[in-house]
């Protein structure tokens, strides 16, 4: 838009000291600002037309031959020189749009208005001389900078034509990674079904044997026995079925998750990284817990409100935590109750240390979490999966306790 005002103003100049240079009756005057009005009324007219070259190029060669017919100096005038610079920047705006051929249009107009004014106005030969040189020079400038775009806009193309290639080959990559990840998964999956699971299905059944036949003394605490193997059954049948599972977390999973309510539930979500929250290094469980929590408040948006549409933000403020923060707007004076999908939120972050916020205002929803962010050197030694080390402390640095 800058840009546009300034070109007016190139404009505009040369037109105020052309009809300053005229000592002409009011009459004559008269009819030279009508066509300086048509001028500037096709000037105004360009940007709508900029998409149609064919319709731009008629314009450029109205406007061209509106110049020479007002700027055509009267029996005893003498040669303006306004015009030839007001034909330059006609012929420079063609050169800008238009293609070879039609910019050869448009210069042809201009040179026949000034053939035609060599002809007929009586013109010195020191003026004449100048006029034809400067014309020399602005056919090979206009040539040179012509070329020059050329080159410019086909090394643009080549460029996008490879960040777009460049683009697609790393998605394709990434979801190759992503498939042969998941065939880990329900590789492990499977080995730990077809072994734990089976074994512990076999001791759960030796067991029960044992207790039918061991004394009445001994039988509860078999049944404890019982108990323990029939909860850890239960965990690994869990542990399958999540190795299995395709609902992929982290801050990637997020990412699909807004693409598919898009594309699904047609709601309109905005989505804001800030200070490299991307970049911070989560644990696996952090990442979890964010992908879930993201998950429920979208899902609670979708249950409990009519708006069709929702903030999710990311930001890592200082590189030592991470928050995130879902927002919609409400319309509604009701107080809220902190449901079960809230509730198994918050206690899903406070186990991993973190602290959930949920508020509502006059016009908004908002569910805020915030995460310290684990220390590389602790957290990648052994465990990259995000699960916790054996002695069941999450090994996220605690900058108060070591303060």
């Amino acid at each position: 838009m800058k840009v546009y005002w300034i070109w007016l103003l190139f404009n505009i100049s040369p037109w105020i000291f052309a009809l300053a240079f005229f000592s002409v009756s009011m009459v004559e005057l008269l009819w030279r600002l009508l066509g300086v009005a048509i001028y500037f009324v096709i000037f105004f007219m360009m940007p709508l037309v900029t998409n149609k070259p064919v319709l731009t190029m008629i314009l450029l060669s109205l406007n061209t031959c509106i110049a020479v017919f007002t700027l055509f100096p009267s029996q005893g005038d003498g040669f303006n020189p306004f015009l030839i610079l007001i034909l330059s920047l006609l012929i420079g705006e063609a050169c800008y749009y238009l293609n070879f051929r039609q910019v050869s249009v448009v210069v042809m107009v201009g040179m026949a208005g000034i053939i035609a004014l060599l002809l007929t106005a009586e013109l010195s030969i020191f003026t004449t001389g100048f006029i034809v040189i400067y014309v020399v020079f602005l056919l090979t400038a206009s040539f040179k900078y012509k070329q020059t775009k050329y080159q410019n806009d086909d090394l643009r193309a080549r460029y996008d034509a490879l960040l777009s290639e460049y683009r697609s080959v790393k998605r394709r990559l990434s979801s190759d990674e992503e498939l042969a990840r998941q065939e880990e998964r329900v590789l492990i999956g499977h080995e730990i079904h077809d072994s734990v699971g089976h074994k512990l299905t076999a001791l759960l059944m030796q067991l029960e044997v044992f207790r039918l036949q061991a004394a009445e003394d001994d039988k509860s605490q078999i049944e404890s026995l019982k108990e323990l193997a029939n909860q850890s059954l239960e965990e690994t049948r869990n542990a399958v079925k999540m190795l299995k599972s395709n609902d992929v977390g982290g801050l990637a999973g997020v990412l699909r998750l807004i693409r598919k309510l898009e594309t699904e539930s047609f709601i309109r979500i905005h989505f804001s990284v800030k200070h490299g929250a991307f970049a911070v290094p989560l644990t696996g469980e952090q990442s979890f817990v964010i992908y879930r929590s993201v998950q429920e408040a979208l899902t609670n948006i979708m249950k409990h409100s009519n708006a069709r549409e929702a903030e999710v933000m990311f930001e890592a403020p200082g590189g030592s935590i991470f928050r995130f923060e879902i927002n919609n707007p409400v319309k509604n004076d009701n107080r809220f109750q902190e449901g079960f999908g809230l509730a198994s939120m918050r206690e899903r972050i406070e186990k991993i240390g973190g602290e959930l916020h949920v508020q509502k205002t006059d016009g908004q929803f908002i569910v805020r979490g915030l995460l310290k962010i684990a220390d590389l050197g602790e957290v990648y030694d052994s465990n990259t999966t995000g699960r916790r080390p054996s002695d069941g402390k999450a090994r996220i640095k605690n900058d108060d306790r070591d303060g």
